[in-house]
Formats: C-alpha cells, structure tokens, sequence
C-alpha cells in the first residue's frame, strides 16, 4: 500500500514515474557491468532497485565513466537518486543518506619504488595521479602538504598517466586499484590507505522528505542484511558495511 508519506518521496524522487539512478560505472567495488549483456549488477543496483520497488515505479540507470560526472549532471536534471562518496564539497548541493559502505582510498607504485606507505608519497617532487573529482581526489586538494596532484578524466586515464611514466603513484578505490593492477608484478598497491570512503544515497539538497526516507531505508538495508548479501553476491566479500549511524 502506498502511504501518503510515500506519495510524496515518489513526487520527489520519481514525479514521472520512474526512478532516474546515477550509476559511477568506474567504482567496480559497488557496480558491475557484464562486457557482453551490459546488464549492471553490484551493491548500487540492487539498492536502487529496492528502493523502486519500495515506490512502487519503475528505475532507469543513468550511467557515467567518473565520480565527477555524477555530479557535474546534477545541474543538467540527468538523475533523481546517486550514489556517491560523502564529501563537504559536495554536499553543498547535495543531502547524502547515512553510508552504506566503507571503502579504501590508496595508491598503486611501480614495484620497485621507494614507497611503502601513503605518507611516503607526500613529499616534494612526487606527483599523484588522480581522477578529477573524485571522492579521493577532492581529500588529497584539502590534505596532501607537499605533493603534487594530476588530474586526468577517468580512472583508466589516471592509471594510464601513471603507467605511462607521468607520475610516481596513482591514487584509487582499493578494489578499484586491485581489479586494474593486482596481477601486475610490476607493480604495487600500498597497504595502508590515506582515507576511508563512505559511499552514500545522495538527492539534491533541497528534497528534505526524501532525503529523510533515504536516511531510514539505507540504515533498514544495513541492519536487515541487504548490503552485506549484496556485497558477496557481487564477489565483494571484504568490503565493509557501514556501521548504523548515532
């Protein structure tokens, strides 16, 4: 039955009957797309997937190749529901859900190199190869003293400067950096890590009645088990769930 509180989330959140959901198609740790099909699976799709049926309406996956893009389209009325890493800039357009799961930002180094652990990197002369806009890319701007930061458009394009010499490391999602480099024997992921990422549900900053829902079905998603069956559904075993917000 849809209750009038309802009613009104699906006029925030879907007025034209379908759920528009932003889907970062470079964090592999939370979506997954299958090279020959295209269909996505991962965390993210099956929580907005969950959250349509909740509405009771339709969802549409609104794809992008970069965390940046995301956001970059919320001005252009692409999406109704993201999921995004919770950052300062970015909550100043955006009302983010509590998060659903804690991932690692790291670096990736040519095996050889002299560096063991994140801090090793914040030095004079090193540069960092990033993607623009990233979660970690918008925390290393606020963090890194002494590095300098290189901004490419995506990840592959960030991995790409790096490989190609332009760079002494390149920052990631640990898993992201994994599924790219881990095989390689040239190469390294450090591991420690220099933020932890928290991924959330994100709607514009202006739609409070959705955003309150979104707060109280991410955190029934947590404690019912959703998330963590998602997670290993999808080959995601180590990565954590959210505790339950305070």
């Amino acid at each position: 039955m849809i209750t009038p509180a309802v009613t009104a989330v699906i006029g925030d959140l879907a007025p034209t009957g379908t759920l528009r959901a932003a889907i970062n198609l470079a964090n592999a740790a939370l979506v997954q797309r299958d090279p020959a099909t295209g269909t996505l699976t991962g965390v993210s799709v099956h929580l907005a997937t969950e959250l349509a049926n909740r509405l009771g309406c339709q969802v549409s996956f609104v794809t992008y190749t970069a965390a940046g893009q995301v956001f970059d389209a919320l001005d252009k009325n692409e999406w109704d529901i993201a999921f995004l890493a919770v950052d300062p800039q970015r909550a100043t357009k955006l009302t983010f859900s509590p998060p659903y799961v804690m991932i690692e930002g790291t670096y990736v180094v040519v095996a050889t190199s002299p560096f063991h652990t994140v801090e090793d990197l914040d030095k004079e002369g090193n540069r960092i190869s990033v993607t623009v806009n990233a979660a970690y890319d918008l925390f290393l701007t606020r963090n890194l003293k002494h590095a300098q930061i290189v901004r490419a458009a995506t990840p592959a394009a960030a991995l790409e400067q790096f490989l190609n010499g332009g760079c002494e490391a390149a920052a990631g999602v640990r898993q992201v950096l994994e599924r790219s480099s881990g095989s390689d024997p040239e190469l390294r992921i450090l591991p420690d890590h220099f933020t932890v990422i928290q991924q959330a549900l994100a709607v514009r900053s202006e739609l409070q009645v959705a955003s309150a829902f979104l707060r109280n079905f991410i955190e029934e998603m947590k404690e019912t088990g959703f998330v963590r069956e998602a997670l290993d559904r999808s080959g995601q075993t180590e990565i954590a769930v959210a505790p339950r917000e305070p």
